[in-house]
């Protein structure tokens, strides 16, 4: 017997029915169309399908979708602010963290929350908060690139924003837009 289910995702309430048993990745993609969380082992071992859940990484092939009512959900789709690519995002285009692409929002999503709580991880740190996160073809070096470069861009914007610094920060790329080689 299916359930109405009201999911606050990507800033926006979603209603949905689901079965009691759904599993949240399978109501984003299959009930909403929420691809961008990508489902690679129903097991919680590879990360593809990480999600932000009140800002905290959560693999959500771990949670029903009754569990996450009440609580705000980000997935990929939501991170960029309107055709403006979030910096991670933007570090995995420069920085070539992706090859085939199907890790990436999960990494991309673990990052947000390592960065969230450690502006300036170090190589070690990096590597251990994407450690339940599998890649099958970068060999997770442009990966811990691609995260090192956001994390500098995110503690140039903060500190571009400060009212005592008054700096400028650089426009960043839009999405779909290609990469420039200067940056």
């Amino acid at each position: 017997m299916k359930r109405d289910v009201t999911l606050t995702i990507n800033g926006t309430d979603r209603h949905v029915q689901v079965e009691p048993r759904a599993l949240l990745v399978h109501v984003l993609r299959d009930d909403l169309n929420l691809t961008g969380t990508h489902i690679g082992c129903d097991t919680s071992q590879c990360g593809a399908c990480t999600v932000l859940i009140d800002e905290r990484a959560v693999k959500s092939c771990t949670v029903l979708a009754m569990q996450a009512e009440g609580q705000r959900i980000t997935t990929i789709e939501g991170l960029a602010s309107g055709d403006t690519l979030h910096p991670l995002q933007e570090g995995f285009w420069e920085k070539h963290g992706l090859q085939c692409g199907f890790c990436t929002p999960g990494m991309i999503m673990t990052a947000v929350d390592l960065l969230a709580s450690n502006p300036h991880p170090t190589e070690p740190e990096i590597r251990h908060a994407i450690e339940g996160n599998y890649c099958r073809c970068t060999g997770y070096q442009n990966i811990v690139a691609a995260i090192q470069a956001a994390a500098g861009t995110l503690r140039a914007n903060n500190a571009a924003n400060l009212p005592s610094q008054g700096g400028e920060s650089a426009a960043p790329r839009r999405a779909g837009q290609p990469a420039t080689a200067a940056v």
